[in-house]
């Protein structure tokens, strides 16, 4: 193991401690930055360490550049009993989808569903998260967004489409709940930043490089296009979320989304949010005993060969988070050097890492 892929280990309340104050420190209001940290260290805990807390300098980029407003507060207009619209202000997609899920979850506990359309927002990190605050609400959910050109559509050669995930959850009873996050690529383009940061090499179905040849190396693969998965299933979902999100919003689409890497002009995301109370159709209880059932279903299921276990959707995830509950979140050289140097930006304290994963 080389010096830069060695790990180091942060406990969660530390990381999240460290987000917040360096959020505050450029100009985020604090209730603002208490949702993006907890979002952005969600995400490290859960495993998908592409949307964690090591975003944090280029979303500070896009804000000294004067592309991400970090005081914006998002605004609400409600259209119809059940359909709301959160104007994301060009701040934070975490403060922006927070607020919408919060309405439809409001919306869905009176009239059974909740549907809010987001326009003019930005990256809001691990969709899962937004899942997750319907699931603590008791309420399932559907969770869409659009992002910036990666992916060329079935048959093109040019970056059009972005790596948009879908999400959705259900809640169950004794079982863990359904959690569905997941990109219409072959893999998530973060996971590509993240092998480019680590200087680690991806696998040759990930992505093609600006002369369309496969390519291991993540620099080469972030100049050419990532690869939609199934062919032109990938290719349909991607162009499905630009519908939700983009089109029907009001926001960019059609590969218009500035990428977030990007600090030469707003990103102009839309997100569609959805909300459903699971006890329409029968009792709350029957609802769960049902997702029980599914759940023992899916992973009691033969195996094929070689395989040990089966997990539910979601359930590695989880999995993990408690496993960095206890060892902390792990990390390597070169992105906590890239987070101390925004904490010395804004003269807060660095992070507190340990060598050990006893945190």
């Amino acid at each position: 193991m080389t010096e830069e892929q060695r790990k180091y280990y942060v406990r969660h309340t530390d990381a999240r401690k460290f987000v917040e104050a360096v959020l505050r420190g450029n100009g985020v209001p604090e209730d603002h930055a208490t949702i993006v940290a907890d979002c952005l260290v969600q995400a490290d805990l859960r495993g998908v360490d592409t949307h964690g807390i090591n975003r944090i300098p280029s979303y500070m980029a896009r804000i000294r550049e004067g592309v991400l407003n970090a005081r914006a507060s998002p605004t609400l207009q409600q259209v119809t009993p059940v359909v709301a619209q959160v104007d994301g202000q060009n701040g934070f997609g975490f403060v922006a989808a927070h607020l919408a899920m919060k309405r439809a979850i409001e919306m869905a506990r009176e009239f059974g569903i909740g549907m809010v359309s987001v326009k003019h927002s930005n990256h809001y990190g691990m969709a899962a998260w937004i899942v997750q605050q319907a699931l603590d609400a008791g309420m399932m959910s559907l969770v869409f967004t659009n992002s910036s050109p990666a992916l060329p559509v079935w048959g093109g050669r040019e970056k059009l489409m972005g790596v948009s995930p879908l999400a959705c959850g259900a809640p169950a009873g004794k079982e863990p709940p359904f959690i569905l996050d997941m990109a219409p690529s072959v893999a998530a383009r973060g996971k590509i930043y993240k092998a480019a940061r680590r200087g680690e090499k991806i696998p040759l179905d990930w992505a093609l490089d600006k002369e369309g040849r496969p390519t291991d190396d993540p620099h080469r693969a972030l100049e050419g296009v990532m690869l939609p998965m199934g062919g032109p299933k990938g290719s349909a979902l991607s162009i499905m979320m630009d519908v939700f999100s983009g089109v029907l919003s009001g926001s960019a689409f059609a590969g218009h989304v500035t990428n977030p890497y990007d600090p030469s002009r707003p990103a102009d995301v839309g997100h569609f949010i959805v909300a459903i109370k699971p006890d329409l159709f029968m009792s709350l209880d029957d609802f769960k005993a049902r997702m029980d059932y599914l759940y023992r279903r899916v992973v009691d299921s033969e195996k094929a060969s070689g395989v040990d276990r089966i997990y539910f959707p979601g359930e590695i995830e989880q999995l993990t988070q408690a496993e960095r509950l206890k060892t902390g979140i792990p990390y390597v050289e070169a992105e906590i050097e890239a987070l101390n140097r925004e904490a010395e930006r804004v003269g807060v304290e660095k992070l507190v890492v340990s060598t050990v994963g006893d945190a």
